[in-house]
């Protein structure tokens, strides 16, 4: 397949979160306790909420610029691509990197909108169902086509979190994110019979448990005073343990229509898992009482889990190992690990290095994305215009250099620095 060919559906990117998103949403009487964001005196552009602030870090939103402003330190909007948070500028940016749609995880509330969960409860389902109608309605809904929907849940109520599951899937909505460990954010674990309201909406509206990496924000760094390399290397390790504890879980076995993403969890490490999960069975279920109703674990796992990567070549050179009918692609915009405005040609690269068939790379690069999540981007634009070279050919003029935006400059030592003080404040905050 011809670089320009290729239709290219993102299964995980990111929103920043603009400063009105609430203007329409959120009913006026909670206006004044709403999060806001603040702009301080250093240039930097903060979300607060009540007692908590929420910085806009730094390589959360670097799409576009040089490397030597990637760091943990706070930013303002003003530092980052107008992309980042305005939906109109995210369109051209994603035409000028030949994407043809994404899906866009949340920032500053959290991948699970724990941060909405107060004291009262009225207020904070009012918070979660205004950030959805925010997303849907507007976000979204800007550019019919262009957005795989996703909703937030109400992490602290699972009848009510299936209530919103069921409230946005008749808007069309059919992902919603979720913590790869709720008992790390002190709420019932996955095996826990408080989540069925939740397992049976999922199911009966076809949505997909979208689990993104450090949803439990709780990574695995070894020690506080490891470099930040250890917590960047390690960061998809949390979802290899929730892909355990959701595939050996009753979850599974209970509710065999339920559909889960490891979003952002890479793929490389997933035959290696298959062939452990199926020699743990093998060895151990007659004392575990495991029973698959006659299916290896590694089978199972392929009717249920959808993985995503942004190049590994491994993965996909063993893509039929984890299976084909389960990998997506991710562009992680405007993250630092994002391959944007140059993602078709390291992923042509990496598919032409391995001779990957036509067919393989039409079901990973958008066929596996829409049948997953019921999302049909055909229906609003012709297919003919959806390719690499079609939509960077309809922005011809749109500036993708790669710009210098800081305000400031931090050296390397300062931005270590930095990091290892907010790290020692967070574990000092658990």
């Amino acid at each position: 397949m011809e670089l320009d060919d290729l239709i290219l559906i993102s299964v995980d990117d990111h929103i920043i979160e603009p400063p009105d998103m609430f203007v329409n949403h959120l009913h006026r009487r909670y206006w004044g306790d709403a999060p806001q964001l603040v702009h301080r005196e250093d240039g930097t552009d903060v979300w607060t909420f009540r007692d908590v602030v929420i910085p806009n870090a730094a390589l959360n939103a670097v799409a576009g610029r040089p490397k030597s402003e990637y760091g943990m330190e706070p930013q303002g909007l003003d530092e980052i691509r107008p992309g980042c948070y305005d939906v109109h500028e995210r369109v051209k940016d994603m035409s000028a990197g030949g994407i043809l749609a994404q899906m866009n995880f949340p920032s500053f509330p959290g991948f699970a909108a724990r941060l909405f969960a107060t004291d009262d409860p009225g207020f904070s389902l009012a918070l979660v169902q205004a950030y959805n109608d925010w997303h849907v309605d507007e976000w979204c809904a800007a550019y019919p086509g262009r957005f795989i929907p996703m909703a937030l849940p109400v992490i602290w109520d699972a009848r009510l979190c299936a209530d919103e599951v069921r409230r946005n899937a008749a808007k069309g909505v059919h992902s919603l994110t979720f913590t790869e460990n709720p008992a790390a954010l002190g709420y019932p674990s996955f095996h826990d019979p408080y989540w069925n309201p939740l397992w049976e909406a999922l199911v009966d509206t076809d949505t997909v448990l979208s689990v993104h990496i450090g949803s439990s924000g709780r990574l695995s760094v070894p020690a506080v005073d490891s470099p930040p390399d250890v917590m960047i290397t390690l960061q998809p390790m949390n979802i290899v343990s929730a892909a355990a504890d959701l595939l050996w879980s009753r979850v599974i076995k209970d509710y065999p229509g339920i559909k889960i993403a490891l979003s952002e969890g890479g793929t490389g490490w997933i035959p290696y898992f298959l062939e452990r999960v199926d020699r743990t069975y093998e060895m151990h279920s007659t004392w575990t009482l495991q029973d698959f109703g006659g299916k290896l674990p590694s089978e199972v796992f392929r009717e249920h889990f959808l993985t995503c990567f942004i190049s590994d070549p491994l993965g996909v050179r063993l893509r039929h190992d984890i299976g084909i009918d389960n990998i997506c692609w991710e562009a992680d915009y405007p993250h630092s690990d994002s391959m944007w405005p140059h993602a078709p040609e390291e992923l042509h690269g990496v598919f032409t290095e391995n001779a990957v068939p036509d067919a393989d790379i039409a079901k990973m690069t958008h066929e596996n994305a829409m049948r997953w999540y019921s999302f049909d981007p055909f229906a609003h634009i012709p297919k003919e215009n959806a390719t690499v070279g079609a939509l960077r050919n309809a922005v011809a003029d749109h500036d993708v250099s790669t710009q210098s935006r800081s305000h400031r400059v931090v050296a390397p030592e300062d931005k270590l620095a930095g990091y290892r003080e907010r790290a020692r404040r967070a574990v000092a905050a658990r």
